[in-house]
């Protein structure tokens, strides 16, 4: 709460501490001699590399989480998910409020900016309600996958992977303890078992739509019309980003599987990349084109105020209504009867471009100093930049500065794009000069 109190910091500055903050603390936990199975030292890059990987919720390894990680080890990996997956604000907020502590404006401003809420007013009632939401779908998520790894693992080590893998979809970071069978093998084994499927499935769903979704579903139930317009964009374009994938995977990438493993598959590639990382499918037998579509979900990811990375599917609705406002002469983008703002326009467009700059430069640095095929750079960027974790397989073989240029991008893509432009770019004092208006010739 020290930050908080920092009147020269503004919310998106301390956004960006806090999250840093967190991975230094689980980097320094992480390198104790106690947090791996041989009882030595974790490296440094590893312990960081996974650290940021936990806090930004991404699932991207350096070493099995199973094999190399002793049980403290994975507990203080599951911290930082829980942490990072509901934002070190709102943790932070929660723990202010459990222990009594006021709440001054400044700090419900910073989690109103946080959590992406539209008002300070009621935001102490929002962080009571993410809190229920978060630990009731984690605990019911928990309950579903002990009925199958309590007779898999026994008791005790089945309910601690059931919480470990409800915990981590829900919180959309892909980390698993599967890797005893095969190192990095992830859900592969489970490829036909529907139960697994489709509780870890609905679970990266329900964590990806976000919070403020979940208050109106909570609010007005079922009736589709009281909405928000927020909320209606972000069910619409969930529904459709599922359903394309799921048909493309289905009738045209999946075509070898029987039918009952080729439906399963086709559902799990279809939601995984938004933005899970955990995969039934190997991502090295997928063609050229079913990685170009994940790359696609994968940059795309979930929505604002969840647990999910991406440039958000609020942005890639936007983006579309605008395109379709050209089309048809209007000077707004309209949807449901609402006119969209020029401001929020802006601002999905300055956010797609970042993603997209920084995804691709990326990419061609990384294709440059690891002299590998392009296509697996852009999966490894797309996978780092909208935190999803999937990988064709190439992470830990990777050079240090290409590591380093893949934390970047995970601490990107969670704690936002804005945010970090507001944050270093705060003391820009906005121009309120008007230059005259000139049309430039476009198309």
């Amino acid at each position: 709460m020290y930050f908080f109190k920092r009147k020269q910091l503004n919310p998106s500055q301390i956004i960006l501490i806090s999250f840093l903050l967190l991975i230094i603390g689980g980097t320094a936990m992480l390198m104790l001699p106690v947090s791996s199975k041989t009882m030595t030292s974790t490296p440094f890059m590893t312990s960081l590399f996974t650290a940021v990987s936990a806090t930004c919720v991404t699932g991207l390894v350096l070493v099995d989480t199973a094999t190399h990680w002793s049980l403290f080890g994975q507990m203080i990996i599951l911290l930082l998910i829980q942490i990072g997956g509901m934002g070190v604000v709102t943790m932070a907020i929660s723990i202010a409020v459990f222990t009594g502590r006021k709440i001054s404006f400044r700090q419900r401003w910073i989690m109103q900016e946080s959590v992406s809420a539209p008002q300070v007013g009621g935001i102490l009632r929002h962080t009571r309600f993410i809190l229920k939401i978060t630990f009731m779908m984690e605990m019911l998520g928990a309950f579903l996958l002990a009925f199958r790894f309590v007779p898999q693992f026994g008791f005790f080590k089945g309910l601690w992977f059931s919480l470990f893998h409800s915990i981590s979809a829900f919180c959309n970071a892909g980390f698993d303890l599967m890797g005893r069978s095969a190192p990095f093998s992830s859900l592969t084994n489970y490829l036909s078992d529907p139960l697994i499927v489709f509780v870890i499935s609905s679970l990266i769903i329900f964590g990806g739509l976000g919070f403020l979704t979940w208050k109106d579903i909570e609010t007005h139930h079922f009736n589709f019309k009281q909405y928000s317009l927020s909320s209606k964009l972000i069910i619409k374009t969930t529904l459709f980003l599922v359903s394309a994938s799921f048909a493309y995977f289905f009738f045209i990438e999946l075509n070898e599987f029987e039918f009952s493993d080729r439906l399963l598959a086709s559902w799990f590639q279809a939601v995984t990349p938004r933005t899970a990382g955990f995969n039934t499918l190997d991502q090295t037998l997928l063609s050229e084109s079913g990685i170009l579509i994940t790359i696609i979900l994968m940059l795309i990811g979930g929505s604002p105020g969840s647990t999910a990375g991406g440039f958000k599917t609020t942005t890639l609705a936007i983006l579309v209504l605008s395109v379709q406002s050209v089309f048809v002469h209007r000077s707004n983008p309209q949807a449901y009867g609402r006119r969209i703002s020029m401001d929020s326009l802006h601002n999905a467009s300055s956010i797609f471009m970042l993603y997209l700059v920084l995804f691709t430069t990326s990419a061609l640095v990384i294709t440059h100093l690891e002299h590998i095929p392009l296509l697996s750079a852009l999966y490894e960027t797309a996978s780092a930049i909208g935190t999803v974790g999937l990988t064709m397989g190439i992470t830990p073989s990777l050079s240090t500065l290409s590591q380093i240029i893949l934390i970047g991008l995970m601490i990107f893509g969670r704690v936002g794009g804005l945010t970090i432009i507001y944050a270093v770019f705060s003391g820009s004092s906005s121009n309120v000069l008007q230059y005259p208006q000139e049309k430039v010739a476009v198309g």
